[in-house]
């Protein structure tokens, strides 16, 4: 069940809203319609419903807002234009991080890979996916956490018959099972065909709400298109005959008709039939290459004031599919009841929106697809329902925003490619420090040059910090979340405990690479042992982790990945020369003795080995770079803070 309550978008400067005060409600096991011209502002109300933009009003699934959803992953399905993925991810490794964000099994991805006939294309990358294959990409990700609510914005546009036929038929199939489907559509002709209930608007206001039979009778009429190099000759003749021909006497014929050309060549015939049209066409000696009857849409209905006023219908009495008459005659035994799912490319043998020869007064909306009338063997597999639905698993534990972002970090090529870079980087600054001979040799095993006020290798941590979550902003991936999840403070751990990782195993396959690469080059007594290994192993791994810390902070504050770099670079270019002004200037007392002091007054005696630990911590806090690392992640620190509680006031 889906409540869409006053829903009203913040004001455009002098333009009214996108939508203003939009009430309407999408009933379990129908597929309601969303129905407006373009910028009639359905996918505005759509991302009011999911929290992507900000104004007033409210949205319940199951009588919960969003933000009140546990995991609304396993809530709601949702298609918002293109698959939000890194076009470099592969579909099977995308589907694979959702199933993870999701809480649900990793084979979960190919189930529905199968389900919408894209098993073959599992390890092709997203952006070499054709639109059609995209489409149904982007619904295997909707479906991947077995969903009870779909919210598809617009999901047939741009796509050929034959797949706007398929996921129709997916639609109906699913609604079946009970779920509640919500769709956006333009078309007047796709709302009748496979709808239950019709939402239209306009403006952004609530236009009309309407059963898909009401709606097919007020905003679609038959008419006949007709095809002829005579088509001018041919609409003057029909037009003169209708109104020579009194409606007494051939009410076929004689009553008013409208004709519409539509090109050179084809003219479009409202109130009167092929029969008739073939017929004048035959007895002047007009040619004719299309003689077809199809549905038009008429002009929009005036507007209501206000969503007030609708009775909803019962759940368990779903009106007849649209363009089929009350009196048509159930289907025989042998067909199938429940609706199931053709193969890729073909579609369903009883179309939804198809309607037989029906009793006068009764409107037919036909299928206008070119394949919607080829004929397909009964499907013997497993039923819809239970290739769908995944077994019942409790909520997602704590160590699901942890299992998301370790796929991600595995199947993102460009963090790959950053600590690479980094890695060559700092490899070839180690040999040549290494070649003059005049360098310490933490520089040398660091590849940092004096000349540089950072490292490359913590440039590269920064950027995967960065990345982690930039990237989830570029890609939202987690779009229909972002109320919940991206400022979820689980998220936010689970990104700083694997950059956190990353950037530990970039700093020592640094120290190892330019070791070993000095040492092959310039032979062994080319690299020197270091005396106080621990303040450099410490302080090289926490200036990394740091970095990337940092990046991860600043990424999800000012949502871009290069606002997160900028924050990286801003330590070594602004804040340490900051703090160096500040410990260049004399001091009057020391640290000396602080752990001494700290362990005889510690309520629980500590070994004094640990003393030595605790000096080099000192040492490296009272280093500029060191001062500098905290005092900006402290700063970044309380900037998301801020920023988290600004975004729950809204």
């Amino acid at each position: 069940m889906i409540q869409a309550i006053g829903l009203t978008g913040e004001p455009r400067g002098e333009l009214p809203p996108a939508v203003d005060d939009l009430t309407f409600e999408a009933r379990p096991g129908r597929v309601t319609v969303l129905h407006g011209a373009a910028a009639a502002g359905k996918t505005t109300a759509l991302r009011l419903m999911l929290q992507l933009e900000y104004g007033r009003g409210v949205a319940l699934f199951r009588g919960r807002p969003l933000h009140r959803v546990p995991n609304p992953a396993r809530e709601l399905g949702v298609v918002l234009g293109d698959v939000p993925g890194h076009p470099s991810r592969t579909a099977r490794g995308h589907l694979r991080m959702l199933s993870a964000a999701a809480g649900v099994p990793a084979d979960r991805a190919d189930d529905v890979l199968d389900l919408v006939g894209l098993s073959g294309l599992a390890d092709q990358r997203l952006g070499e996916l054709s639109r059609g294959t995209d489409r149904r990409l982007a619904l295997a990700a909707a479906l991947i956490g077995d969903p009870h609510t779909l919210l598809l914005d617009e999901p047939a546009e741009g796509v050929s018959p034959r797949e706007r036929a398929w996921l129709h038929g997916l639609l109906r199939g699913y609604a079946a099972q009970g779920g509640a489907v919500l769709v956006t559509s333009r078309s007047a002709k796709e709302a009748a065909r496979i709808a239950d209930r019709v939402v239209t608007i306009e403006d952004g206001r609530l236009v009309a709400d309407q059963d898909a039979a009401e709606f097919a009778s007020t905003r679609l009429r038959p008419r006949v298109v007709v095809r002829s190099p005579h088509a001018d000759r041919l609409a003057s003749l029909l037009v003169d005959e209708s109104q020579r021909v009194h409606p007494a006497t051939d009410p076929a014929v004689g009553r008013t008709i409208e004709v519409v050309r539509e090109s050179g060549s084809r003219i479009a015939v409202y109130g009167s039939s092929c029969a008739a049209v073939g017929e004048t066409a035959f007895r002047h000696g007009i040619l004719v290459h299309q003689l077809a009857d199809e549905v038009g849409d008429t002009a929009p209905v005036t507007p209501l004031h206000r969503a007030d006023g609708r009775r909803p219908g019962p759940v368990d009495e779903l009106p007849p599919a649209p363009g089929i008459s009350p009196t048509t005659p159930e289907p025989a035994p042998d067909t199938p009841a429940e609706t199931s799912l053709a193969p890729p490319g073909a579609v369903s043998s009883t179309p939804t929106g198809a309607g037989a020869d029906t009793p006068s007064g009764t409107l037919t909306v036909p299928l206008v697809d070119p394949m919607a009338s080829v004929a397909l063997p009964t499907r013997t597999s497993t039923p819809f329902v239970e290739r769908l639905a995944i077994p019942c698993l409790p909520a997602p534990g704590p160590t699901w925003p942890l299992r998301y972002e370790l796929r991600r970090t595995a199947t993102d090529r460009t963090g790959l490619a950053a600590a690479v870079v980094s890695l060559l980087v700092s490899l070839v600054l180690a040999l040549l420090l290494a070649r003059h001979g005049d360098a310490p040799m933490s520089r040398v095993l660091t590849g940092w040059p004096r000349q540089l006020p950072f490292p490359p290798a913590a440039l590269g941590a920064g950027l995967l910090g960065a990345l982690a979550f930039g990237q989830e902003f570029r890609y939202p991936a987690l779009a229909p979340e972002v109320g919940t999840v991206p400022r979820r403070l689980g998220l936010l751990v689970a990104k700083l405990l694997v950059s956190g990782g990353c950037a530990l195993a970039l700093g020592l396959s640094v120290l190892a690479a330019d070791e070993v690469s000095a040492r092959f080059v310039f032979g062994p007594d080319s690299v020197n042992s270091v005396a106080e290994w621990p303040v450099l192993a410490a302080g090289w791994i926490g200036l990394l982790v740091g970095c990337a810390w940092a990046g991860v902070l600043a990424a999800c504050v000012f949502r871009s990945t290069s606002m997160g770099l900028a924050a990286v670079l801003a330590v070594p270019v602004l804040v340490v020369p900051l703090v160096q002004r500040v410990v260049a200037e004399p001091a009057a007392r020391s640290l000396a003795g602080l752990p001494g002091r700290m362990r005889v007054s510690a309520p629980v005696q500590w070994p004094s080995g640990i003393d030595h630990g605790v000096s080099v911590l000192l040492r490296l806090a009272t280093q500029p770079v060191g001062s500098a690392m905290a005092l900006s992640l402290t700063a970044l620190i309380c900037a998301y803070a801020f920023t988290m509680r600004r975004s729950r006031t809204h």
